[in-house]
């Protein structure tokens, strides 16, 4: 189904005051953002207008029960075009998280017209330096002007983005988290709902009071097995495997995540989805066994982990192991989003350009 996008441009353009050797990320914005609300029955009025402040009920529902919901994914300057990184799965993730929150599902049309459409439009923000890219956030909220607990029947969908260096620039020091939990069984932990963050926050300034950079989660009811770390999904490389907890209902099933799983088997490597305890991995760097930690996510993409800390002490990975496999891995999906290599998976979905609807 084709939807009618209205298009209004910004009049002052920002882009001259993009350095691209000093992005960030998260702080610097691109002119547009496409916007579009669901009425109670159907979506309407998609719209693509200057990126800017919105105007909000101090009674809107999103604030204070929480239905808000987002993504992030990521487009590449790739052989000159505009290059985006297995949308459809954002697409798909996103409407798990909204029917886990009762919020209405993104027709699948809706979801790719409107990101190409922005994109299209603002091609002139993503960043053609090695390393960067233009980092996507497409969001959905509650907006009924209404204080009652139940879910809200109108909403807001809206697509924003900003260019983006690396987010993490060292290896991270993470702490083994077994006083708090990011989720807990029949939660939300498998979706990317705004509480889990927000929920996330306190325990991660603890640990970094302490001196680490993250939190490594363990599992909920017996603290013994890791989960993800921060914001993203862990892996450890022994020396005969590749190991990343299984998934289920308290862990997001990280989109870089899948496809790093998919790199590994595709160099020739064993991944096993299971169960992993902080002893086996306590156990395994003791015996010589454990090569590197690496954790993976959209905003991350791939990061060494240093080591961690555990009942006081601290395991050091770093020195004892390398980053052969995981540099094998992030080389080749570089080579693949920024097209200096052949798109192996079919992952890459070119942005096209489109005629404007005037105003």
């Amino acid at each position: 189904m084709a939807y009618e996008i209205t298009i209004r441009k910004t009049e002052n353009s920002r882009i001259s005051s993009l350095d691209v050797e000093n992005i960030g990320f998260g702080k610097i914005f691109a002119d547009h953002m496409f916007v579009v609300d669901y009425d109670g029955k159907t979506w309407t009025d998609a719209r693509i207008e200057p990126y800017g402040n919105m105007e909000l009920s101090p009674a809107t529902s999103a604030l204070h029960y929480g239905q808000s919901i987002f993504e992030g994914m990521k487009a590449f300057a790739a052989n000159g075009e505009v290059q985006l990184f297995r949308p459809i799965e954002n697409w798909k993730r996103l409407n798990i998280s909204a029917r886990r929150m009762v919020m209405p599902e993104i027709p699948q049309d809706l979801f790719m017209q409107g990101l190409n459409t922005l994109l299209d439009l603002d091609r002139a923000w993503v960043p053609a330096a090695d390393g960067c890219s233009l980092y996507i956030r497409p969001f959905l909220f509650a907006t009924d002007d209404f204080v009652g607990v139940r879910p809200s029947e109108k909403y807001r969908f809206c697509i924003f983005c900003c260019p983006v260096g690396p987010y993490y620039s060292k290896p991270l020091r993470v702490k083994v988290e077994e006083d708090y939990s990011r989720s807990a069984p029949g939660g939300t932990g498998y979706t990317k709902c705004a509480g889990n963050y927000g929920a996330s926050m306190f325990p991660t300034k603890k640990a970094q009071q302490e001196g680490y950079d993250q939190v490594l989660w363990t599992d909920p009811v017996t603290h013994k097995f890791v989960e993800e770390t921060g914001t993203t999904n862990f892996f450890a490389v022994f020396h005969d495997k590749i190991v990343t907890p299984e998934l289920d209902e308290t862990l997001l099933a990280g989109i870089t995540r899948n496809s790093v799983i998919h790199i590994l088997k595709h160099l020739g490597h064993t991944v096993e989805e299971r169960k992993l305890s902080v002893q086996e991995l306590k156990d395994a760097l003791q015996a010589g066994e454990l090569k590197e930690l690496f954790i993976t996510g959209t905003a991350a993409t791939m990061i060494y982990l240093e080591g961690f800390g555990h009942h006081g002490t601290y395991y050091d990975v770093i020195a004892n192991g390398n980053h052969t496999i995981s540099n094998q891995v992030k080389d080749l999906m570089e080579s693949i989003r920024y097209g200096r290599g052949a798109d192996l998976f079919q992952w890459m979905t070119r942005v096209e350009a489109m005629n404007e609807v005037p105003a």
